[in-house]
Order: structure tokens, then C-alpha cells, then sequence
């Protein structure tokens, strides 16, 4: 593959996840309504913590160009 096949090729699933996580972030965002929703100080550290070492996690791998372990997020 080209250099410049792989660069159309990053680009256009780059375009497309960015934009689909920033999707999601914009519902967790509607998940601070408190006339549908209840929840705590706690369960929103949590949230933020789990996305932030997330991208914490992805950020280091364009940077070292190294595999991480997969992570999961679950509030009880």
C-alpha cells in the first residue's frame, strides 16, 4: 500500500471515529439531566476518569507506538 493510499485511508477512519465518539460524549453529555436521570458526585468522577485515561491510554500509543491492554467501563 502507498504512503499515500495509507494517508486517505487514516483520514477517512479517522473522520469517522472522531466524530462518533464525539457523538457519544455529546449523550453521556444528556445524561446530566436530572429530571430523567439520578446520579451521584461519584458515578460522575468515575465516568470522567474512565474517558480521560482512555484517551490518556490512546494519546500514548501515537506517541510510543505501543499496544495497551484493552479497558472497560461499568458504574453499579
Amino acid at each position: 500500500m502507498s504512503n499515500e493510499d495509507k494517508r486517505k485511508k487514516f483520514t477517512r477512519l479517522a473522520n469517522n471515529r472522531v466524530n462518533v465518539v464525539l457523538d457519544k460524549l455529546r449523550l453521556i453529555g444528556n445524561l446530566s439531566d436530572k429530571r430523567y436521570y439520578e446520579y451521584s458526585d461519584e458515578d460522575v468522577k468515575k465516568i470522567f476518569s474512565s474517558i480521560q485515561s482512555e484517551i490518556s491510554s490512546a494519546k500514548n500509543r501515537f506517541q510510543k507506538n505501543k499496544k495497551l491492554k484493552d479497558s472497560k467501563f461499568h458504574i453499579e
